[in-house]
């Protein structure tokens, strides 16, 4: 079985195309069955639409390849903690499972109460340091401009 650096990875090269996009850099990916069937990253500049977010697209997407609103035995990759607006996606979905890298201690879901269904499995911190890292130099380039 493949281990959640791996799936991690994967949501970082979503993220990089955020960023190449002149999106926040944050990618997501979910799995199923051990098989990624959604891809998303940032897309709320290019779409002129505040739900845009990872989370959000990648949800969308694996509802519709499930073809089902409810995304049990799934897991969703996100390279940055979820926002209070996608922990209720994720509440709604059933997501069965989450797991994150960088923690967003002003604006992620923990820090507003927010929770995520009570049968979802959360795991924080898998490459954090490099998930931070992108979304840092992304923000210290946006202040130098």
């Amino acid at each position: 079985m493949l281990d959640h650096e791996y799936f991690m990875r994967k949501a970082l090269e979503e993220a990089k195309m955020a960023l190449e996009a002149g999106e926040v850099p944050v990618g997501a990916i979910v799995v199923a069955q051990g098989r990624i069937i959604a891809r998303a990253y940032n897309r709320t500049q290019a779409l002129n639409d505040v739900t845009a977010h990872a989370e959000m697209q990648a949800i969308t997407s694996a509802a519709h390849y499930i073809g089902g609103k409810y995304l049990h035995q799934c897991t969703l990759y996100v390279t940055l903690e979820p926002c209070q607006m996608c922990a209720g996606a994720l509440f709604w979905s059933q997501m069965s499972e989450v797991v994150y890298g960088a923690s967003d201690p002003k604006r992620g879901y923990l820090a507003l109460g927010t929770q995520i269904h009570p049968k979802t499995k959360v795991h924080s911190g898998v490459l954090a340091d490099q998930c931070a890292a992108l979304l840092d130099n992304f923000f210290k380039g946006k202040r130098r401009d």
